[in-house]
């Protein structure tokens, strides 16, 4: 899955096009590496993000397309 498309489905970021804009700008890495919107996430990648609403670290635990939103952190775990 697109990383673009990890950030919206986990809920991480609300809208595509919004996660699209962060990874252009090169505030998101994925294991110590800057990465644009097309990297695909792979289970136990390390994201790191430099959002407005303050730096976050994950490991991606599970990748899924559909997920509801009470699920949404079951994607991933805080580091």
């Amino acid at each position: 899955m697109r990383i673009d498309k990890f950030l919206k489905v986990s809920r991480i970021i609300k809208r595509r096009t919004v996660a699209k804009e962060v990874l252009d700008l090169g505030r998101v890495t994925v294991n110590d590496r800057v990465v644009k919107a097309g990297y695909e996430v792979k289970v136990g990648d390390r994201i790191s993000l430099d959002i407005p609403s303050g730096p976050r670290s994950i490991i991606v635990e599970s990748i899924r397309d559909n997920v509801p939103a009470k699920e949404a952190d079951s994607l991933y775990r805080e580091v």
